[in-house]
């Protein structure tokens, strides 16, 4: 049986909450982070000494890193398209697993934290501004190697896109004003959100409680 640790709002939660619902897989799941605590309890650093969500139990494997832990259901759960071995296809869903992390995951927090969590009157625009800024440059980036491809890392549905999905539908949620033209990212992007683990898990609202978040 697969129990996973952590709100299902979370952002990284969210990826391996839709992983599931693509692999097939029933679970349980029990609320842990921020308001629902539990982290920093005995069994929980016993399993994750990390102190932060999810945290995936299957049987008694225990794994966390969200992407790791989509990694691990696709190969063990998942049809070979959502996580391919031959070594360029391979290559390219990691690449894209690794990218949203490096270079989408600490600006997505930031406006996050000041959109979000963080009372108008108190936030720092300029923190903001220049997180938008390099936001709206890293998705024009992925507009463009979106170009002929129905999805991120070629003609099938990946894990990489459901890492890029979750933090798309963030930034989707932030209403932008004068956004980058994107018409790779709209087409892909009205793709992904018709799936049945984007509707349950991805397009959930935030979280707008002010306290310290965690992933």
């Amino acid at each position: 049986m697969i129990t996973v640790w952590g709100r299902e709002r979370g952002l990284c939660v969210k990826k391996v909450l839709w992983c599931l619902v693509e692999v097939g897989q029933q679970f349980d799941r029990i609320d842990a982070g921020r308001q629902y605590g539990k982290t920093d309890t005995e069994e929980y650093l016993k399993m994750n000494r990390n102190g932060l969500v999810p945290t995936l139990v299957d049987d008694q494997y225990v794994l966390w890193e969200s992407n790791t832990i989509m990694r691990y259901l696709a190969m063990q759960y998942g049809p070979k398209t959502l996580y391919p071995m031959e070594t360029r296809a391979h290559a390219e869903v990691n690449r894209w697993l690794d990218w949203s992390m490096g270079a989408l995951w600490p600006d997505i927090v930031t406006a996050f934290t000041q959109i979000i969590r963080t009372p108008e009157e108190k936030r720092n625009m300029a923190v903001t501004n220049a997180s938008l800024e390099k936001l709206a440059k890293n998705w024009t980036i992925f507009d463009e190697y979106l170009g002929g491809k129905d999805y991120i890392a070629g003609d099938n549905f990946t894990i990489a896109d459901v890492a890029l999905g979750v933090l798309a539908q963030t930034w989707v949620s932030f209403n932008v004003p004068n956004p980058p033209e994107l018409r790779n990212f709209n087409g892909w992007y009205s793709r992904i959100e018709k799936r049945d683990g984007f509707q349950r898990y991805a397009a959930l609202p935030p979280e707008p409680d002010p306290a310290p978040s965690q992933h």
